[in-house]
């Protein structure tokens, strides 16, 4: 059986957008939906007593995958929920700074300016000069933004609109050197690139699993280090806290039952891990890799641009983004999607915009080459305009 066959896209749609949301193959999909059915067959007994050792056993296999303990690993809905939870948690006083860099997602930007504000610290966005040229720049730049008061550094493994991989173990060793927290966004990281988070050493974690390990939607975990978990506080208080003795609860306990809700999408990752395995999705990721390398400087020069770092598998995975210039990107998207039924972002971030384009496996050359063709028509008609 073709891999394309295992998920549900619409046969008409090129579908190019995997870096925003996984689509869930078959397999999974009927995984999640037996469990919902169990849960629906006797919910008080499903949700209250077997639920909980079913989200443990989820946590140990998704712990084995990750490269961590399973007591260290909390699911959230999303990684923006986690980013939330830490940054209301950290005791930051006034003064302090959170050290970033300028190409971070924008809901977790807006997170940091909002609790930031709150406490009188400061969120610094250090600029990062495009196109990377080495991961010795990048570092130098990142780290010239840090000063006295730099209590914690935020930066994504995998970046949103530019799609580059940055170098987080270098950065996380380095933080730890000067005494400084680290949390890594990781929404793009697992099935994607190679991911031990043990080995990585930050302080804060946070991955997707309903992006690239392609599980149903509102699936993510956080990755707290047993020194950080009793200071870490709940977005909602319930019935995991014990207010006359908060240190005798885990934050597991605390932050994970917060009142009635379908957890089962958690619960569906044994079963993408499993079918991940049973595919050899290591291989496919490699070869999507390279498909992804091969395009991105062909695109590139389509619209005379140039990629945003080396096309190296040091900072290209199976995300590329392209430099456009366009004068209209929400009706370039719309066209792009309504017109010509091409799923794809166009990212906009400190006044530049990129086409980005993400590759899977039921994706295929001719879909790149269906992009190109049409990248073409719309220069030709002026949505898109020459670099």
């Amino acid at each position: 059986m073709e891999l394309k066959n295992y998920f549900s896209l619409r046969p008409d749609v090129t579908f190019l957008n995997f870096g925003s949301f996984g689509s869930t193959p078959k397999p999974v999909m009927d995984e999640y939906q037996r469990l919902q059915d169990e849960m629906e067959y006797e919910p008080v007994q499903f949700i209250v007593y077997r639920g909980p050792g079913l989200l443990k056993e989820s946590r140990k296999s998704l712990a084995e995958f990750v490269g961590c303990s399973e007591t260290d690993l909390l699911y959230v809905p999303n990684p923006t929920y986690a980013v939330n939870l830490v940054a209301r948690s950290l005791q930051l006083n006034p003064g302090d700074e959170v050290l970033t860099t300028n190409i971070e997602y924008g809901a977790c930007d807006k997170t940091w300016k909002f609790f930031c504000k709150e406490k009188g610290a400061k969120y610094i966005m250090q600029s990062i000069s495009l196109p990377l040229t080495s991961k010795e720049q990048f570092l130098e730049e990142f780290w010239k933004g840090a000063s006295a008061n730099t209590k914690v550094v935020f930066i994504s493994q995998i970046t949103s609109a530019t799609g580059l991989i940055l170098p987080v173990a270098e950065i996380c060793a380095e933080a730890k050197r000067r005494g400084i927290l680290s949390f890594v966004d990781g929404a793009h990281v697992p099935a994607h690139i190679d991911l031990n988070i043990d080995e990585l050493g930050a302080d804060f974690y946070t991955g997707a699993c309903h992006k690239w390990m392609m599980t149903p939607k509102g699936s993510s975990f956080l990755h707290v280090k047993a020194a950080n978990q009793k200071g870490l506080q709940p977005l909602i208080v319930s019935w995991g806290y014990n207010n006359e003795d908060p240190d005798s609860v885990s934050f597991q306990d605390i932050n994970q039952f917060t009142g009635t809700r379908d957890y089962t999408a958690y619960l569906c990752i044994p079963k993408a891990i499993s079918f991940m395995k049973e595919h050899t999705w290591k291989e496919e990721a490699k070869k999507n890799r390279k498909i992804v390398q091969e395009w991105l400087p062909r695109l590139c020069n389509v619209v005379g641009s140039s990629p945003l770092a080396p096309v190296t598998d040091e900072f290209v995975g199976q995300l590329g983004s392209i430099p456009i210039r366009c004068k209209d990107p929400l009706k370039l998207k719309d066209v792009l999607y309504t017109e010509f039924r091409i799923e794809i972002p166009v990212m906009e971030q400190n006044g530049n915009v990129y086409l980005r384009f993400s590759i899977n496996s039921f994706n295929s050359v001719a879909d790149l080459e269906r992009l190109e063709q049409v990248v073409k028509e719309l220069m030709n008609h002026g949505l898109i305009e020459r670099f």
